[in-house]
């Protein structure tokens, strides 16, 4: 692809759509909500590594992924917000790929425990629902981002070309 803007929307759209298809497939799993979740999308959080096109592509996954799944607003709003600035994180943390599942491991432990006890009261404590929900980040994010990073390191300038200016 020639063109830059080209290139960044086609990268958010394909980050968007893997990121729907991996929570639906968690979702049917019964992974992908309520206090303990292991969305297999979550591990896609490191490719702001790569391309700063995974940024809005994440954000807007999370969004119409949890419309899709039937989450309430709150958790659309807060939940895809968590998503964007653990996105934003990653990018920023770019530099060192060990650090890069960090930001969206730590603003959907924070963020989502708060969305499950306000928005849906769910039995239990916050502190149960950040170790529940960090867990599993740390799983999707940490451990299978982490793979995923080493694996599309690999092949990253046949994947996150360069554009052409």
């Amino acid at each position: 692809m020639k063109n830059s803007k080209t290139l960044f929307i086609a990268q958010a759209a394909l980050i968007a759509a893997l990121y729907v298809v991996l929570t639906l497939l968690a979702n049917a799993l019964g992974l992908a909500n309520h206090a303990i979740q292991l969305r297999f999308s979550e591990a896609l959080t490191i490719l702001p590594f790569f391309t700063p096109a995974a940024i809005p592509g994440l954000f807007l996954g999370c969004l119409i992924s949890n419309l899709l799944t039937g989450a309430i607003i709150w958790d659309v709003v807060f939940g895809s917000m968590a998503t964007l600035i653990g996105a934003i994180g990653t990018y920023l943390l770019r530099r060192c790929k060990w650090l890069a599942p960090l930001p969206p491991i730590a603003a959907n432990t924070i963020i989502v425990p708060l969305v499950l006890y306000f928005a849906y009261h769910i039995p239990g404590s916050i502190p149960f629902f950040m170790l529940t929900v960090g867990i599993g980040e740390i799983l999707s994010c940490g451990v299978l981002g982490i793979l995923l990073l080493l694996v599309l390191q690999r092949y990253k300038k046949y994947i996150f070309p360069a554009p052409e200016k």
